[in-house]
């Protein structure tokens, strides 16, 4: 009888891409894959641990598979159980730890615990150099979207993060592996493909590539349509590199830079190495060499120390750069980084206060953005169905990562197709024509 595992991911892309790597694994070791509820014999846990609220959910989870089945073996993998430095003091419901960069030995270990009935609390010390873990897909969650995994770790040590400590530092992915990756997707039919990793600007610093030359050979296979870059750091965006991105007809031009403070003492706090000014500079190149391009990014409010007068600073640069799409979280003390420990930390009323007023300037430039577009032909990857006014639509993404819907009873699914978009309904979906 084939033995039941249920998997569950908690945080970022990066850490979605390991989990499906995993479930393929077993898959092809003959593991039967199961929803998310009761009655597995494994349950494994892709966890998470950027900020507290992220711990906690993870151990949640991880108390709710133990729940489900007492005898079934929990495996916590990830980023919350890599940040835990005692062993001994690791969650009761968990049986098998399994830390960052041990994910590709999930089989060997699974079986080895079986065999001894023992508990595995090892993981691998990131704080001293190690190789980069080659997990693979075969096929990708999505039928249209394919996310890779080329990076992982960090050495930015941003003064609020705890990130560095857990994925340790910068690894690349091996070019050839990359590329040998995207060729089987693209036969798998894979249309699309988002580079992704724990800080992408970094690929490359430890083998002598750049991430300008990754893109550059995954835009020469064949078979690929779409490129889309995850999180850049704002340093990356030069005249050269915008240039060369803008001559490459495949790159979506949906670009996430991360800001987090548009203030600059509240950057050097944040120990993010560049000013309010030098980011600016970034989209103002992006919007030289890509017409229109979706600027995306993410905003901390309520750093410690910031002040009525930075925030005010940090807003009114906001403003200037005219996001697509704000993503605004409120600071998270994390045991273990230098803002821990700053003085002057923000009540949570004011965090809130400032998050709310964050949050509504960028509906309204979202919903600036979004207007440019009605009446205009735009590229749709379509993906999926749903209902829209108690009509079925045919749904995908615009190259700008905008959702767009065409009524149609023509099969749809991972067709590329202009369409002119006519209207937008709420949830900021686009209603176009073909």
């Amino acid at each position: 009888m084939k033995k039941r595992v249920a998997l569950h991911n908690l945080g970022c892309k990066v850490n979605a891409y390991e989990l499906e790597a995993m479930q393929q694994m077993l898959e092809t070791a003959g593991y039967e894959i199961v929803p998310f509820e009761p009655g597995a014999d494994v349950y494994i846990i892709n966890t998470c641990t950027v900020t507290n609220i992220a711990d906690r959910k993870s151990r949640q989870m991880l108390h709710k598979a133990r729940k489900m089945n007492p005898d079934a073996i929990v495996i916590a993998a990830g980023c919350y159980v890599q940040a835990q430095k005692d062993m001994d003091k690791i969650d009761d419901a968990i049986d098998i730890v399994l830390g960052n960069n041990r994910k590709q030995d999930l089989l060997f270990i699974l079986e080895n615990y079986k065999k001894n009935q023992g508990q595995e609390r090892e993981v691998v010390n990131l704080e001293t150099p190690v190789e980069y873990e080659d997990l693979q897909l075969s096929r990708a969650g999505e039928h249209t979207r394919a996310y890779l995994k080329v990076q992982d770790g960090c050495n930015q040590f941003c003064s609020y993060c705890i990130i560095p400590y857990v994925r340790g530092r910068v690894r690349s992915r091996k070019k050839e592996d990359v590329l040998t990756e995207v060729e089987r997707l693209t036969k798998n039919g894979y249309q699309e493909f988002v580079l992704t990793g724990i800080h992408l600007s970094s690929y490359g610093v430890d083998c002598g590539e750049t991430l300008l030359s990754l893109i550059q050979a995954v835009h020469a296979v064949p078979g690929v349509k779409r490129i889309r870059l995850g999180s850049l750091e704002p340093r990356i965006v030069t005249e050269e590199f915008a240039a060369a991105l803008g001559s490459m007809p495949k790159i979506c031009p949906h670009f996430h830079l991360s800001l987090q403070s548009g203030c600059n003492e509240t950057l050097k706090r944040m120990n993010r190495r560049y000013t309010a000014e030098e980011y600016l500079k970034g989209c103002e190149i992006l919007r030289k060499h890509f017409e229109n391009p979706a600027l995306t990014t993410d905003v901390i409010v309520g750093f410690p120390g910031e002040t009525e007068e930075e925030f005010a600073e940090s807003k009114a640069m906001i403003e200037q750069a005219d996001f697509y799409e704000t993503h605004i979280f409120k600071y998270s003390r994390r045991q273990g980084t230098r803002a821990d420990g700053m003085e002057n930390q923000v009540l949570e009323q004011v965090k809130t206060e400032r998050s709310h007023v964050l949050i509504q300037l960028g509906k309204e430039h979202m919903e600036k953005y979004m207007s440019h577009f009605v009446g205009q032909e735009v590229e749709i990857l379509f993906e999926e169905t749903m209902e829209i006014k108690g009509e079925t639509y045919w749904t995908g993404h615009t190259k700008e990562y905008l959702r767009a819907a065409v009524k149609t009873e023509k099969n749809l699914e991972n067709c590329i197709r202009t369409g002119k978009v006519v209207d937008s309904v709420e949830d900021g979906i686009f209603i176009c024509t073909i």
